[in-house]
Parts: structure tokens; sequence; C-alpha cells
């Protein structure tokens, strides 16, 4: 089998689309936070909302569905859905990899960690594995700079950042992912939160102190 890359206008669409019961609950809830008059505001909630429901991705009878829900143009929710890399309007593999190439993540090595992912899946970005388990993407800053190079997986259960990546974790990211297995996510080689990767460098002495004094205590 080979790697699949979709066209929109090469892609079979649904004829229907509704809310299930307990999304049609959440979007009211979505619509309610926001003041009359400005129901409209609610549109990207929604479109993730229903790009979750529809196995990651959005249809066009999915965004006429919320253009009625939300008495707007559906041109409007079509606009919205395509400026936005965040929504996905051809299927998608069961985990969507967004690759970020961006300037501190390229300083950082992402351009291996992009080699690395086309080695291990025998794909390119832009392409899904024949399998339907992973599509590769490139994307813009998604403002994790400071643990980079990094990446963001979305599925239908999961969605979050892996950080401090290098050509070898990521590929276990994935093995990973493939056995039902994802990893937590953040850094992959335990820092935490954003510390420097060097480990901390400031207020040792103070740190001591307050250990000592901790000690006496």
């Amino acid at each position: 089998m080979e790697a699949k890359s979709a066209k929109v206008e090469d892609v079979p669409q649904p004829h229907e689309f509704a809310f299930n019961a307990a999304n049609s609950k959440k979007a009211k809830e979505i619509i309610a936070r926001y003041p009359q008059g400005r129901q409209q505001s609610a549109v990207m909630p929604l479109l993730a909302l229903a790009q979750k429901q529809h196995e990651n991705w959005l249809p066009k009878v999915a965004m006429d569905y919320i253009a009625r829900m939300l008495d707007m143009p559906p041109m409007h929710v079509y606009e919205v859905a395509t400026f936005y890399s965040m929504y996905n309007l051809t299927p998608m593999g069961r985990f969507h990899i967004q690759l970020c190439t961006t300037t501190p993540c390229w300083l950082r090595g992402s351009d291996a960690i992009v080699k690395a992912c086309e080695e291990y899946l025998g794909i390119t970005v832009g392409e899904s594995t024949p399998d339907g388990m992973f599509t590769l993407s490139e994307v813009e800053c998604l403002g994790a700079c400071v643990n980079a190079p990094m990446c963001q997986v979305t599925s239908p259960k999961i969605d979050g950042f892996y950080e401090d990546l290098t050509p070898s974790n990521v590929v276990e990211v994935l093995k990973l992912l493939s056995e039902g297995k994802p990893p937590k996510f953040g850094s992959m080689t335990g820092r935490v939160s954003s510390e420097p990767a060097e480990g901390l460098t400031t207020l040792e002495e103070q740190k001591k102190a307050w250990e000592k004094k901790r000690k006496k205590a």
C-alpha cells in the first residue's frame, strides 16, 4: 500500500452531520458563554468540537451545521476553518503528528526530527500512513519555544505537546503511540516545566540556605 495524500476537492463528503447528545449539550454550554448577539464568536470551539466527533476532520456538512446553529453565513464558517491549521479538512490518521519547524525549533534541530519521523513512518510531510495510523504535518509556532524542538499530537482521545525532542526519542513516541501506549505529554528528557536544559543556574545559594534552615527547623 502507498502513502495517502488527499486534496480537499477529492475527498468523499458525508451527506449529513449532527452533534451527538453529549456534544449537543457541550455546544449549548459553549454558546451560552457569549453575550446576547455575540453567539457567532462560538464558531471556533464548535468547529473543534465537531472535528473531535468526526474522527479528527471537518466535512463540509459539519461546517454547514454549525453555520445554521449560529445563524451565520456558511462562507464565514469556511473562512475560519480554512484559515487555522488546527482544523483538518481532509481525513487524518488516527494520530496527527504536527511538527513545528519555525525558527526556535529549527535552531534546535527540527529538520532532524522531521527526517526521523519520515524515515520511521515511510511517508513525507503532508501524507498519511497506508494503515491510517499517522498523518504527518509541518506547522508554524505552537508556543513551546523554550522546550524546542517539539510537536503536537492530536487524536479523538488525546491532544498535547511532546517537547525536547531528539531523533531517537521522537521515534520512541511514535512506537508507543502505535502500540496504544501514549507517553506522558511534556518534556521527553525529564526537564521540569521550562527549566534551563542544563539544569538550574540561578538562586542556587538561596536554595542551599533555605535547605539548611529547613533541616534545622
